[in-house]
């Protein structure tokens, strides 16, 4: 009975982690200071080379006056923003 449960707790657990990583599971990211491996582990659609992309136009251009201004910054898109849009703040 006793490997019976475990078993059972196992796929249990096998099952519902995948339904907590990604986006439900990514905390709040402050564009205008955040490094580029936390910009890249994050946010959803933001790999290595687009976060060094916002830290080098951040440091270029000063910060973010709004979200939407993400777009500035070659290859981020208005839909990368929406998919983040719960997870981003300035």
């Amino acid at each position: 009975m006793k490997i019976m449960k475990a078993v059972v707790l196992s796929v249990m657990m096998f099952c519902v982690v995948p339904f907590f990583t990604g986006a439900a599971m990514a905390g709040e990211v402050n564009i205008n200071s955040a490094d580029a491996p936390t910009l890249a582990a994050e946010l959803q659609g933001i790999g290595e080379k687009k976060a060094l992309a916002i830290v080098a136009y951040r440091e270029q251009n000063g910060p973010f006056a709004l979200i939407e201004d993400l777009q500035k910054v070659k290859g981020i898109s208005a839909k990368t923003i929406e998919k983040n849009k719960d997870n981003l703040n300035l």
